[in-house]
């Protein structure tokens, strides 16, 4: 292992990559501060290395920036090229390089869950994928494409629609059951062969294998129809009406029926676009665009880096993956799939025939992205430029940071930050505050002890926004500022406050203050920047609302079981999971109470005659 301060001198320059291996292995490269702002790996680290540092001018202007910034490299030795991309995978996870390509969470796309280990499984919707044993189509782009999704099999299907938790509990059939759209697994009796042969049907079709599931249910119609058993022949049949009308609207853009995934990316000096068309069974089933900025990778490494990352949390792996460009270790990569298959994955870089078409069509929708993309990005800054002249604002507002209060009733006080940038929200900057220093309903001790705690912790305070925004008037506006002078940072970001319209008094529009204005700024030529301020201070009462009635929410359930005598901190564990909320133990039966874990019916019997009391809201 090596790591040493890279002396701009060219003679230490070439002594210290004289001494670098020939080996494979992986490689950091540092700033000034020691921060890893590149991970790359290698068949040959000599060889590589070289290419970046021995060469008078690089032709890749992005690769020139990242060259100049590197104070000190680490080089780490692997034994095979295999091992030397599962430790940059590591190690890009460990240190998020600025300028690698990294792969968001997927979080924030809806995925669909089949948890096969049950009996009787239902489709949910989840925003976390698992390693439970269960089955995940997905992610889906939207929440709307998931729950169309959803719509088709509920409709097409009869597996059960509710939830766990009213399963194991509910005592008769649901209106499903009664509308025939359900088997009613919870009540009735039925075959668990016959349940799990409609789940198979539901695994092919998520699983874009409706050319397969259409020819099984077509034998399945025949055979019934042969032995004369009708309804269910025609039961199949509407099935099958169902399934082939979906199918009419995939695109059949290959003959031979495999699974493969098309890879092709765009990119600007700013950003780079990769798409991904998913074809299935022959049919292009869907698609996804991925954006990353500020990456210094090549084209073949955005693509190398990409297909690791991407792959390694998949919930399907095709037999083939096309891309537009080859990489360097592209072998690897492709046994690595194979390995994680378990099953033979062919990578192919197509030059001609219909595959190049696909790369065609993938590239296309790559540009078609990216140019939208930059099209919202110049409508983004127009906006700023407008908002920025009509308030008057000292710089350029790209970081906008809202805050607003809770506190109903005077209870469990607490304010929330929101925070935009470049127009969009940044959840990952949103930050909750529970107030210590305030019992009593004072919004103005409120907002000072907040903007304290954000503000007032030297250079720790960073970033600092270029535009701070309070919700309330000049009373709010007021304390914003008084707390900045008392930290000394007034003049270091604009400072606003954003008031709701007074009915009363036949205000039409919400108003803002600015520090030393007696009347609000008055926005009427330009109704889209009110618009914009008020999405923000939105975003900002609901984000705080809903943490406040967390906050109220845990608070009830605190008092209402921790007051009951044989209920401690694992019974009432059981009792939130088993039930899901006071409102449903209240209305559990002695015997349903008997039925969560580690529960006697002396303690049950307690629990129901402490809950026999009256609903509160907070419930």
């Amino acid at each position: 292992m090596k790591d040493n301060l890279l002396e701009s001198q060219s003679q230490e320059q070439t002594q210290f990559l004289a001494g670098i291996s020939a080996d494979p292995g992986v490689y950091l490269m540092k700033d000034a501060s020691g921060k890893v702002i590149y991970v790359g790996k290698a068949r040959n680290l000599k060889k590589r290395l070289n290419s970046y540092f021995n060469r008078p001018e690089h032709p890749d202007p992005k690769t020139a920036v990242l060259v100049k910034k590197i104070a000190s490299l680490e080089t780490i030795i692997t034994a095979t090229e295999n091992e030397a991309l599962i430790l940059e995978s590591t190690l890009i996870k460990k240190h998020r390089p600025r300028y690698n390509v990294i792969l968001k969470d997927d979080k924030r796309y809806p995925s669909l869950r089949l948890d096969i280990t049950s009996p009787c499984p239902n489709l949910t919707v989840v925003r976390k994928i698992s390693r439970d044993g269960a089955l995940y189509f997905g992610p889906y782009t939207s929440p709307t494409a998931v729950h169309q999704t959803l719509k088709i099999i509920n409709k097409t299907f009869k597996l059960r629609k509710c939830k766990d938790r009213t399963f194991r509990t509910r005592t008769r059939p649901c209106l499903n059951y009664q509308i025939g759209s359900c088997l009613g697994p919870c009540c009735i009796e039925i075959s668990p062969d016959e349940y799990q042969e409609m789940v198979r049907e539901v695994v092919l079709f998520l699983k874009g294998r409706t050319p397969d599931l259409v020819a099984k249910l077509k034998q399945d119609m025949n055979a019934a129809a042969r032995e004369r058993q009708y309804e269910l022949a025609a039961e199949i049949r509407d099935k099958l009406f169902a399934i082939e009308k979906t199918l009419e609207k995939q695109i059949v853009v290959m003959p031979d029926f495999l699974d493969r995934d098309v890879i092709a990316f765009a990119r600007s000096p700013a950003d780079a676009i990769v798409t991904i068309l998913f074809v299935r069974a022959g049919h292009l089933v869907g698609s996804r665009n991925f954006h990353f900025s500020e990456t210094l990778a090549s084209d073949a490494e955005l693509i190398g880096s990409f297909i690791q990352q991407f792959y390694e949390r998949a919930t399907h792996i095709p037999d083939e993956i096309l891309v537009s460009a080859a990489f360097d270790g592209m072998d690897v990569v492709q046994e690595w799939l194979t390995d994680l298959k378990k099953a033979r994955v062919d990578m192919i870089r197509p030059q001609r025939g219909p595959k190049s078409h696909l790369i065609h069509m993938a590239e296309q929708n790559a540009g078609n992205e990216l140019k939208n993309l930059i099209a919202d990005r110049l409508n983004d800054q127009t906006l700023l430029l407008r908002l920025q002249k009509q308030l008057g604002l000292a710089r350029l507002p790209v970081r906008i940071e809202c805050f607003d209060n809770s506190n109903i009733s005077g209870t469990h006080p607490v304010s929330g930050m929101v925070v935009f940038e470049q127009t969009r929200p940044k959840k990952s900057d949103y930050r909750k505050y529970g107030i210590k220093t305030v019992s009593e309903p004072d919004d103005y001790a409120t907002m000072a002890e907040v903007l304290k705690r954000r503000y007032g912790r030297g250079d720790a305070s960073a970033p600092l926004p270029d535009l701070l925004m309070v919700d309330g008037g000049k009373g709010q506006l007021g304390i914003a500022v008084s707390v900045l002078d008392e930290l000394s940072l007034s003049g270091r970001f604009d400072v606003i406050g954003i008031a709701k319209k007074d009915d009363k008094k036949g205000e039409t529009q919400d108003k803002i203050y600015k520090p030393g204005r007696l009347n609000p700024v008055n926005l009427d030529r330009d109704a889209n920047l009110l618009l914009f301020l008020q999405r923000i201070r939105d975003e900002a009462h609901r984000f705080v609302i809903t943490y406040h009635r967390s906050r109220r929410g845990a608070a009830a359930i605190r008092s209402v079981l921790d007051a009951i005598p044989g209920v401690g901190p694992k019974r009432k564990q059981a009792l939130l999971k088993h039930f899901g909320s006071i409102r449903a133990i209240r209305a559990a039966s002695l015997d349903e109470l008997c039925q969560v874990s580690g529960m006697s019916r002396k303690t049950a019997e307690i629990i129901q005659g402490r809950l026999s009391i009256p609903l509160t809201e907070d419930e």
